[in-house]
């Protein structure tokens, strides 16, 4: 009986396992994120939307029947509402949220963690990069949030996700950050930047906080990835380094965000080509095309040349080299890390706009003229980016076909290449082609990336 009532003594004495470690001190007993919430959570709001849309018929857009059945079915508008998140940055009532949450929305609704209301307008919305900053209406000395250098965020930081999940109201979720640069395949858009996280993000949180320990906002909910329809441990937040660019633009005036044009068009590096390329591992993009007016081709690089760093930030993707230069925004420069021949070099390059020269020369052809409301234009960088264009793309696009151009088979974005055999180099040079035309008129055209050869009575 003795040796028992010592053991059990000994027993009772020993300390806990670390897996079984209770709080040892008042401090650690009294650990919690509560300060932190009552800090950044008023910084967060609420956002209704709501945006009317057209009801279109199942025809619309098809070149034959679309016009065959003009007045088939109903078009009667529609009201669509939308519920997310957003977060105040600004005293003055700047707030960033997502653009398929307030996007052509023609009424918005913000409301505050301490149920004050305000009326909202977008400044500047993407729905490529699908972020949108907004202003509240007769806003001031509101509650707001820092943004945080993202680039200094790391794997395994621990962070606060903070939103309106399914309309429950705001609710505030925990964990750490799990990824990063990744690709937003919850979105289809596959940027390769986002900010992954464990911490669960739901529908409604869209367009919420994610914050680190010091209550700084380091990225903006946008999406998860998911089987179910609810948070599996995977979502995806816009790095604040992004959002920080949008700001600046939309209080510079701009209703559109604009991005730096590279000019050129690469891929990534996987193992074949790393081998071929003699690298050590596979690592950054390798230039396969690049347009005259490149600032990248003035700055010397050159195609087959593998683009490893942009502003000593390791980039594998093109959509990584394009966030790297739309952080740092037009007029600014980048120094660019590349390897030509197994030896690294580094080349400032000057960030411009994609620019609009030569003239683009519009023409839309009259009534009288074989296919009147064929509009068109010449092609240069700022076309060619507007209408997602291959780099190679010379002479005459057709922007809009309109209607006689449309059953005669043309889309927006072909490439005119000649008429009945006569070569088009400008716009003003269409017209004039398809009335010399005989009572057959052949257009040839390029559509993505193949010659197509139309052909209709005059």
């Amino acid at each position: 009986m003795r040796v028992l009532i010592l053991l059990l003594c000994l027993g009772l004495s020993a300390p806990l396992a670390a897996e079984e470690r209770v709080p040892q001190s008042p401090a650690e007993i009294s650990l919690t994120f509560a300060p932190l919430v009552r800090e950044a959570a008023p910084a967060v709001v609420n956002i209704y939307a709501r945006r009317v849309v057209e009801q279109r018929s199942p025809f619309a857009g098809d070149p034959f029947f679309g016009e065959f059945f003009r007045n088939f079915g109903s078009t009667r508008p529609r009201v669509q509402n939308s519920l997310g998140s957003g977060v105040i940055l600004s005293a003055d009532g700047i707030v960033v949220s997502n653009y398929h949450v307030v996007g052509e929305a023609e009424d918005i609704r913000v409301v505050l963690n301490d149920r004050r209301e305000f009326d909202a307008r977008v400044l500047l919305g993407d729905e490529e990069a699908d972020l949108a900053i907004l202003k509240l209406e007769g806003a001031g000395d509101m509650p707001h949030l820092s943004l945080r250098d993202s680039d200094d965020v790391e794997v395994g930081e621990l962070v606060l996700a903070i939103g309106n999940p399914f309309g429950v109201g705001q609710t505030v979720s925990s964990g750490i950050v799990s990824g990063l640069a990744r690709s937003g395949t919850a979105t289809g858009s596959a940027r390769g930047y986002f900010i992954q996280t464990d911490a669960p993000i739901n529908p409604g949180n869209s367009g919420g906080a994610l914050i680190d320990v010091s209550g700084r906002l380091i990225g903006v909910n946008t999406s998860i990835l998911s089987r179910s329809g609810g948070s599996n441990g995977i979502g995806f937040a816009i790095p604040a380094a992004l959002v920080a660019q949008f700001v600046a633009q939309a209080e510079a005036g701009q209703e559109r965000f604009r991005r730096p044009w590279a000019g050129l068009t690469g891929q990534p590096v996987d193992a074949d080509l790393s081998d071929s390329l003699g690298q050590a591992a596979p690592a950054g993009v390798l230039i396969s095309a690049i347009h005259p007016a490149s600032a990248f081709r003035d700055a010397g690089l050159e195609v087959g040349d593998v683009v490893v760093a942009v502003d000593g930030q390791a980039v594998n993707t093109p959509a990584e080299m394009i966030y790297r230069l739309s952080i740092r925004g037009i007029g600014a420069e980048s120094v660019v890390t590349y390897a030509r021949a197994g030896v690294e070099s580094e080349a400032r390059v000057a960030l411009i706009a994609a620019p609009d020269a030569p003239a683009r020369a519009a023409v839309t052809l009259a009534r009288g003229d074989v296919l009147p409301g064929l509009a068109l234009s010449r092609v240069n960088p700022a076309v060619i980016e507007e209408m997602e264009l291959p780099l190679s793309a010379a002479g005459v696009v057709v922007t809009d076909p309109g209607r006689w151009g449309a059953r005669a088979g043309l889309r927006a974005r072909d490439v005119l290449r000649s008429v009945n055999g006569r070569a088009v180099q400008a716009p003003s040079d269409v017209g004039p082609a398809l009335r010399a035309a005989a009572s057959v008129v052949e257009i040839e055209v390029v559509r993505g990336g193949r010659r197509l050869a139309l052909r209709f009575r005059g």
